[in-house]
Formats: structure tokens, C-alpha cells, sequence
């Protein structure tokens, strides 16, 4: 008669097969294909950056990465769409600054940013452009500046919308040079830059992709850019601080974003995957023609910039008293 297996062989099996099983999914992933929800309309940095490197993250993974547009309420849509998706990294987002933004905006927001969501990698740099309206018959950067101190309260300022980076970087430039202009919000970069190139609002912050073909034309005229260095796309303008502001510094950054609790081989797949896609020699070419800088982060260094971007944005929105009511 066969003795009966004892309660330390079952487990014993169960661990074995448990051991057997686990890196199998690591290698497996993705076996499917893979949502990448663009929070915003067609057009502009996010739906570009995302259809570009959803293709060559495509190539790296092994697996279709279909992008799909799910605009509404400056990103919220799209990203609680993702929060509340299932964690098995096949849905993830990419967004632009409004997601660490908006929690300091909104009265409610239907996720918590740091709860619900997991940096997955921060993939690019991009500065902002400022440009002017041709009727100010101003070409400079420290022109301006004159005119906006000599004048007070007679510049008007236009956004994409109230609260969004545009907007965000005019206020810290307000409080840099201690000008005094008026914030005119717009429902995007469109409608914007008709009014500039009108002369109905004097000057503004965009992303460059937003501004390359009204500058390309003469039709608005480029002052300078925000980041730390000068950009490939105006190599001409000079930095805000480098013209005259210490300090001031506004990167559009993009980050991939999913849902939390995704299980860390899985992440770490992810963030290897598009590593690889921003090497890419074709994305770094469409990336460079609208002064967007590949960049790539591990999942730690993307946590903490997170972070940190949240706790800064905070603070200016603070301070300059912005609200959405």
C-alpha cells in the first residue's frame, strides 16, 4: 500500500511549479497587442511623440502598439482611463505635464496620481517657444521686456487653456521679470495663434511644435526658448535665462504612465522596451525636426522626477493664485 504524499511534498510541488511558471510570464510579455491611449486630440506634441514612438515601440516589443486618442478634460480622461485599467501592462498613456498639474487644479480628480499610476519611463525633453505678435513690431527678447515694463497690464497673454504649461510658464515669467499682462485662455493652440497672428493678443508660450509653422512663415516672431540650452529648431534665439532671467527653466516633457500594481518584470520590460525606441535613429530624426530630445529614465529616476515636477508645479500654482474657476 502506498503511503499518501505528506502535506510537505504538495507543498513542496506547488513551489517548484509556482518557480516553474513565474519567469514564464516575463517571457512571454506581450503576447498581445498593447494600448497606448494619446489623452488629447489629433495634433499638437502629444498625439505626434505618441504615434512615433507607439510604431518603434512596436518594433522593440514585438507586438502591435496601437495608439488611440482619448481626449477630455486636459488629459483627465485619458489617464483615469489608464489608472483604472487592468494592471498587466497592456494599457498604458503617454501625457505631458498637466498630469502632475492637474491634481493642484481640480477640486476632485477620479485618481490619485500617486496611488493609481506608475511611472513607466520619462521619454523626451522639449523646451517652449516664445513668440510675439508681428503688430508689436518687436524682435527681441529684451525689447519685450521694455515694452512689458513700460506698459503695464497692456500685454495679453495667450494659452491652449487655463492651467495648462503654456499658461504655467507665462506666470513664471510674470514673476521673474515683475510684468504685469493679462492671461487670454484659449481651447487650444489653433485658435491661439490666429488671434496672435491678428495682433488681438500680443505674445505667448508654445510648445514648438505649435509654433514651428506660424514661425516658419513670418507669420508670428520667435523671442526665445525655455530650456537650459539653446534649441536645434531656433539655434539662433537665446534662452530665456541666457537672455536676461537667471534660472527660468520650462520643459514640456513627456512621460509613459500606467496603472499601478503592473508586476515589476512586466515594468521592467516596458521600460526596456522603450529604451530601445528612443535609439531609434528614425525617431530621433522626426523627434529633432519639432525640438523634441529623446530621453529615456529608469523606473526610479521616473518616480522621483514625477515627484519632483508635481511639488514644483505645485508651488507656481500656488503662488500665482491659478484656478479654473
Amino acid at each position: 500500500m502506498k503511503r499518501p504524499t505528506s502535506c510537505l511534498q504538495i507543498l513542496l510541488g506547488l513551489l517548484l511549479a509556482f518557480a516553474a511558471t513565474a519567469p514564464a510570464r516575463a517571457e512571454t510579455f506581450p503576447s498581445r497587442p498593447l494600448h497606448f491611449i494619446l489623452p488629447y486630440s489629433p495634433g499638437g506634441i502629444i498625439d505626434f511623440a505618441g504615434r512615433v514612438l507607439a510604431q518603434k515601440l512596436s518594433d522593440a516589443l514585438g507586438q502591435p502598439v496601437v495608439p488611440e486618442n482619448r481626449p477630455g478634460g486636459g488629459g483627465i480622461v485619458g489617464v483615469d482611463a489608464v489608472a483604472h485599467s487592468t494592471p498587466d501592462g497592456y494599457t498604458f498613456a503617454i501625457m505631458d505635464p498637466a498630469i502632475v498639474t492637474n491634481p493642484t487644479l481640480q477640486k476632485s480628480m477620479p485618481y490619485d496620481l500617486f496611488k493609481d499610476l506608475v511611472t513607466i519611463s520619462i521619454v523626451s525633453s522639449s523646451p517652449e517657444v516664445l513668440v510675439v505678435a508681428p503688430q508689436l513690431n518687436i524682435s527681441t527678447y529684451q525689447q519685450l521686456v521694455a515694452y512689458g515694463k513700460a506698459n503695464p497690464g497692456k500685454l495679453n497673454f495667450a494659452s491652449a487653456g487655463v492651467g495648462t504649461t503654456p499658461q504655467l510658464a507665462a506666470e513664471m515669467w510674470k514673476a521673474g521679470t515683475g510684468i504685469d499682462a493679462v492671461h487670454v485662455p484659449y481651447k487650444g493652440v489653433g485658435p491661439s495663434f490666429i488671434d496672435l497672428m491678428g495682433g488681438k493678443v500680443q505674445m505667448e508660450f508654445s510648445s514648438i511644435a505649435g509654433a514651428l509653422p506660424f514661425t516658419t512663415k513670418g507669420s508670428v516672431v520667435p523671442l526665445a526658448t525655455t530650456g537650459l540650452k539653446r534649441s536645434p529648431v531656433y539655434p539662433d534665439l537665446p534662452t530665456v535665462a541666457e537672455a536676461g532671467l537667471p534660472g527660468y527653466e520650462v520643459d514640456l516633457w513627456l512621460g509613459v504612465y500606467g496603472p499601478a500594481n503592473v508586476p515589476p518584470d512586466v515594468l521592467a520590460k516596458l521600460n526596456s522596451g522603450i529604451a530601445k525606441a528612443l535609439q531609434d535613429g528614425e525617431l530621433k530624426t522626426a523627434f529633432a525636426k519639432f525640438g523634441i530630445e529623446p530621453r529615456g529614465t529608469s523606473l526610479q529616476e521616473g518616480a522621483d522626477f514625477t515627484k519632483h515636477e508635481y511639488e514644483k508645479w505645485k508651488k507656481i500654482i500656488e503662488d500665482s493664485h491659478i484656478t479654473l474657476d
